[in-house]
């Protein structure tokens, strides 16, 4: 149905797609696999029009297509689920969805409740049960992910290109997904998809295509393929992901949280966290566990002061009390704080690498003193492999695994004690993965406690020394790295 002929496409200094050929077929899923940097997100930029400025050309249909601008590929039958969330916050979920494609009288008033009543249908289809007026700054990022997919569906396009569409869903969430994939099937639309989750690839992709370093390295179809063979094909070498090897002694505890709780945003009856209490050692890893809602990622912003007028409850560091009114209170007392969102809250994506490192330590690098910046900027490029030409590259022409290493560079910069990490590998590659998973471990034996907050069963068993185990708001279970199991997280998590 879709061919990409000879695609290249290069930004300054770096060339990024170099005379790529994919073909996708009707009524399956077609996977693209490839390390972060690997181009596959500029290749779907230039099959959606995001970029037109590119050599090569795309066919649909068996009909050359010219798109200079994003409409003419939707006009023509292409949909895309975007990786990084393209939603309006401040707008409602239904002004989202219909965004550019609004529903009008003859007059021009837009016909609301028609518009609402297919978001409320569209809803029901990606089991999301939302009030089609709820604002998308409301959602939670696995909500606004769900928001991505039931855009596409209202396109009814023939092709749907899916950019990591599961990266921040929950399991039960990933099985819905899956289930939509199968109608889509069925109805004859060509599905493209972009995963880092090989479990994922084997379970729902017919056909596979594979790009290392902006080119076609390997194409064919799934089930004649093994999942150490793909590895090689993406990286060119073996990979292998090693468990934390030498686990955390004990040691002296370096943060102490009790009967902390937080009262809902909305409702002041309600609580969002429930006599939250645990301790930290120093050098340990930490890992907490839980499915979508459970409250994971706002007990890291408790614990960084960014909600202190709905919190209650006792932190301490090293023995001595302490009460966050900003995260500003949370840096000068040795935290750091990776979200789980690098694009609304790690990076500035509009500026270069060399800033975005420097927003925290201003004052040591010395506002506009360019040089000391650039030198700081390169030893942390240094330091985490960031794949870039320079430090003056700007962090929105980066991939994903690069940008996240962006983000890590920012806050290790600050020298902190305790290194809180929310989801830091969703939407990374294996390879990537990999060395962020290396970095973890040496910033722990080190001396440096990590909060690591993951959705992934397999890294959290991998790199933690102790696991929490949270569901509505509440801390379930604690495991040793030694005596935990799959099954009994996924037990306590529900």
């Amino acid at each position: 149905m879709l061919e990409a002929i000879n695609i290249s496409k290069s930004f300054p200094g770096v060339k990024v797609l170099d005379k790529v050929n994919f073909l996708f077929y009707p009524g399956k899923v077609n996977a693209i696999l490839g390390e972060n940097g690997a181009g596959k997100s500029t290749l779907l930029k230039v099959l959606t029009g995001v970029y037109c400025d590119f050599e090569g050309q795309i066919r649909l249909h068996g009909e050359n297509m010219q798109f200079k601008h994003i409409k003419d590929a939707q006009h023509a039958g292409i949909a895309i689920i975007h990786q990084e969330l393209n939603l309006i916050p401040s707008l409602s979920i239904t002004e989202n969805l219909f965004l550019g494609r609004e529903l009008h009288h003859s007059l021009g008033v837009l016909r609301t409740s028609e518009m609402e009543s297919v978001a409320r249908s569209l809803l029901r289809r990606v089991q999301l049960e939302k009030d089609p007026s709820t604002l998308v700054k409301n959602l939670k990022v696995g909500e606004q992910q769900l928001i991505e997919i039931a855009k596409a569906l209202l396109a009814n396009a023939g092709v749907i290109l899916m950019d990591e569409p599961t990266s921040a869903l929950s399991d039960s969430e990933i099985d819905n997904l899956h289930r939509i994939i199968q109608e889509l099937k069925t109805e004859g639309k060509t599905i493209v998809y972009i995963s880092h989750k090989m479990e994922e690839l084997f379970r729902i992709a017919d056909y596979y295509t594979v790009l290392r370093d902006g080119i076609t390295v390997e194409a064919g179809e799934m089930k004649a393929v093994s999942e150490a063979h793909l590895i090689r094909k993406m990286v060119g070498r073996e990979v292998v992901i090693r468990p934390k090897g030498q686990k955390c002694k004990e040691s002296s505890t370096i943060l102490k949280v009790a009967n902390l709780h937080l009262q809902h945003p909305l409702v002041k009856a309600k609580n969002v966290l429930h006599d939250i209490s645990f301790e930290l050692k120093r050098g340990e890893i930490l890992g907490f566990f839980g499915l979508m809602g459970a409250g994971r990622t706002e007990l890291m912003e408790c614990l960084f002061g960014m909600v202190p007028d709905r919190m209650s409850g006792m932190l301490a560091i090293d023995g001595k009390p302490c009460q966050f009114n900003s995260p500003k209170d949370a840096i000068s007392q040795g935290l750091a704080f990776a979200t789980e969102d690098r694009k609304m809250e790690g990076l500035v994506l509009g500026m270069d690498i060399s800033s975005n490192i420097s927003l925290t330590t201003l004052k040591v690098t010395e506002l506009l003193n360019t040089d000391q910046e650039r030198q700081f900027a390169q030893d942390y490029i240094r330091q985490l492999a960031i794949k870039t030409p320079s430090e003056d590259q700007f962090c929105n022409n980066l991939s994903g695994g690069n940008q996240q290493k962006v983000v890590l560079a920012k806050w290790l910069a600050t020298k902190p004690q305790i290194l809180i990490l929310d989801e830091p590998t969703r939407g990374i590659d294996i390879n990537a993965k990999s060395e962020i998973y290396e970095l973890i471990q040496r910033l722990a034996n080190s001396g440096k406690s990590i909060i690591l907050v993951s959705s992934e069963i397999p890294e959290i068993l991998a790199l933690s020394d102790r696991i929490l185990v949270m569901a509505e708001g509440r801390i379930t279970a604690e495991f040793s790295a030694g005596e935990a199991r799959e099954d009994d997280l996924l037990k306590y998590a529900i």
